[in-house]
């Protein structure tokens, strides 16, 4: 299969072509709940993460909640 890169939190990143951003959260072991992710600037509502697909040269930010106490 093929590859493209994307920049991920500002570094560039190798991933496998065709995948979504539900695909890059389970390579990266998140819970789709605990995240939040900014796709080439804009916010991507939860229910939309498995039919979001990546391309070359995209960039994503994924930020993860932390629960404190």
């Amino acid at each position: 299969m093929s590859e493209l890169t994307i920049t991920l939190n500002g570094e560039p990143r190798r991933i496998e072509a065709a995948w979504t951003l539900l695909d890059l959260l389970t390579s990266l072991d998140r819970d789709p709940r605990t995240v939040a992710i900014e796709h080439n600037g804009e916010i991507v509502r939860r229910p939309r993460y498995g039919e979001t697909t990546l391309d070359d040269g995209d960039r994503v930010e994924v930020v993860h909640f932390v629960q404190g106490g």
